[in-house]
């Protein structure tokens, strides 16, 4: 079992080595995509202390409603036809109203019924990240053909209320459940740099483990003006690289995927995440700020040695998603 002494001790070259063998055992030389869809920004009543959306504070971040169907669905065919796998809608706020999930409801089966499945779902290609909804409202939306569910933690439960006091911890592990029970393979994991501990960080990896999420996205804090961790100092590159090696060795299975933040804290060192034991990277936008194309992360990639998971199963039908 790994310690926090061990993790901010041991040389990062061993480390790396370590996570690097631990990801060619079980991705090979291969790198997913995802992408999301930022679908309602903005209006969150939750005063998560690095969050531009937040109606806490006065960060200037663009505000919307929930966007209508024929925008969602034009926003999501440009993601697949950039060649991105795994497309996520995500809603700011605790969690979708009823109204609003009634439409998104209504959105993705337009979406769906586009697109000629072979062999699987195309909801496998659609992800869900609404928020704290209640066990019925997860139950209709894996009916309705999402097969994902994203949720993060954030961190450990003894460091979330220094991020967060209108959200218990509990409540975000209670709907991670709550989202396994009805079915969904769930995407969880959390955002490094607000001032956790390395005990924070294994802690939240070992919920992980122990909830055996496959998908954990990893994600770097840089300042946001407005929030009260504005001016925060950004992770040095060694650090991330360290978190990433900390998760490949404790999640040895489970695709990481790193999220918000690249950026800014890793530039264009994208094969020192691979070596470090990721496997994923979000491409594209984030919720609030710019990131990195998706022809440029492919170049970055394939000149790193990796090559970018295709997928076969869908057939798009190209006049319908117009």
């Amino acid at each position: 079992m790994l310690s926090s002494y061990d993790i901010e001790n041991a040389p990062l070259d061993e480390l790396m080595k370590e996570a690097a063998r631990l990801r060619s055992k079980t991705f090979e030389n291969c790198v997913d995509l995802c992408a999301i869809v930022n679908i309602k920004s903005g209006y969150c009543s939750m005063n998560c202390k690095f969050c531009a959306q937040s109606n806490h504070y006065q960060t200037g971040v663009k505000v919307y409603p929930l966007r209508d169907t024929d925008d969602l669905i034009d926003s999501t065919r440009k993601i697949w036809n950039d060649g991105v796998n795994r497309v996520g809608w995500v809603a700011s706020g605790c969690k979708l109203s009823d109204s609003d999930l009634d439409k998104v409801l209504m959105s993705a089966e337009e979406l769906f019924s586009r697109v000629k499945s072979v062999d699987n779902s195309c909801g496998v290609l659609c992800c869900a990240s609404f928020g704290q909804l209640d066990s019925e409202s997860l139950c209709r939306l894996r009916s309705a053909g999402f097969v994902h569910y994203h949720h993060n933690l954030e961190t450990s439960e003894r460091f979330y209320p220094s991020i967060c006091t209108t959200q218990r911890w509990r409540d975000r592990f209670a709907t991670l459940s709550r989202a396994i029970e009805a079915g969904f393979e769930v995407c969880s994991g959390g955002i490094f740099g607000l001032g956790e501990t390395w005990e924070d960080r294994i802690d939240l990896a070992n919920t992980l483990r122990g909830l055996g999420v496959k998908s954990v996205p990893l994600n770097f804090y840089h300042s946001v003006e407005g929030t009260p961790f504005s001016g925060r100092v950004p992770l040095s590159v060694e650090e991330g690289l360290r978190i990433v090696s900390l998760f490949r060795i404790m999640l040895p299975e489970a695709s990481l995927r790193i999220c918000g933040g690249r950026p800014k804290i890793f530039g264009e060192r994208i094969n020192e995440l691979f070596d470090a034991g990721a496997d994923s990277i979000m491409t594209g936008n984030f919720l609030t700020t710019n990131g990195v194309t998706p022809e440029r992360d492919r170049q970055m990639i394939s000149d790193a040695g990796f090559f970018v998971t295709k997928n076969a199963m869908l057939e798009f039908d190209k006049a319908a998603l117009r």
